[in-house]
């Protein structure tokens, strides 16, 4: 059965699965702690691909102290003179951490590339450069986990045109979309050449299907819990206990005193 064929999945079906799933990513969480992990973890796609959203589900049940979130605006003028995969390597994850880069050091092989905004000797460079620097963060004890949101032509341009309509998500589309829109064919290319130079055994990408955002979602995190081994660690039974009455006094707040906030609603 092609993609295209597959049955939507229902609201109902899909809130109840995506509610689960979180539920072991807390658990997940309990145990990265515990273990004093270090997690990477990657995403790339073209542009509307579903790379916010995916997170959003990924991260909002869980602690941004230990789920971080890493999107990094462009390059100052400081960080241009910088080695190029210096800014990213600062976000880096101590023990108990997991970074998310929503889009990474692969920007040079990818927007980069396509809008020149580096030069085809530093490009290349880091093509070159790029399997071994991966082979340094797998062996210095970081779980490295890269994922490549894959959309089609049409989806990407529906996608667009609901941003243009929609007053919440114009804000989502940038002239740089607008170029990723007129030059599908070259990011197609750069996708291609990027895969074929770090798709690697200690670094491998992994495809998500993503025309289908729900679907998407609940396929990666499925597939992101798998990739590391975990327990649900015992936790003590949380006790409230009974309040100190002691200096109990009338603490109610006089609203007729304050500056409320008008109660529209």
């Amino acid at each position: 059965m092609g993609k295209d064929k597959l049955p939507k999945i229902s609201t109902e079906v899909y809130e109840t699965e995506l509610e689960r799933l979180q539920g072991e990513l807390v658990k997940l969480q309990l145990w990265i702690k515990e273990k004093g992990l270090k997690v990477i973890v990657v995403f790339e796609g073209r542009d509307a691909a579903g790379k916010g959203g995916l997170i959003k589900r990924l991260t909002e049940r869980v602690s941004p102290r230990v789920f971080r979130v890493v999107a990094l605006p462009a390059p100052t003028d400081r960080e241009k003179t910088q080695m190029y995969v210096q800014r990213y390597i600062n976000h880096f994850p101590s023990a108990g951490e997991v970074v998310i880069f929503d889009r990474s050091w692969y920007n040079r092989l990818g927007v980069e590339r396509v809008m020149q905004f580096c030069t085809r000797k530093e490009y290349v460079r880091f093509l070159q450069f790029v399997p071994s620097f991966e082979n340094t963060i797998v062996n210095s004890e970081i779980i490295l986990i890269k994922y490549w949101l894959d959309t089609s032509m049409e989806v990407q341009e529906k996608r667009f045109r609901d941003r243009i309509k929609d007053p919440r998500k114009i804000w989502k589309l940038s002239p740089m979309d607008v170029a990723s829109y007129n030059r599908w064919f070259e990011y197609s290319q750069a996708r291609d050449d990027m895969l074929l130079a770090s798709d690697k055994p200690h670094a491998p990408w992994y495809i998500v299907p993503a025309d289908d955002k729900k679907r998407a979602r609940l396929n990666c995190i499925t597939h992101f819990l798998s990739i590391i081994p975990y327990e649900d660690l015992e936790r003590e039974e949380v006790e409230l206990g009974e309040r100190d009455m002691t200096n109990a006094y009338d603490d109610q707040l006089n609203l007729a005193e304050r500056s409320v906030v008008p109660q529209k609603f």
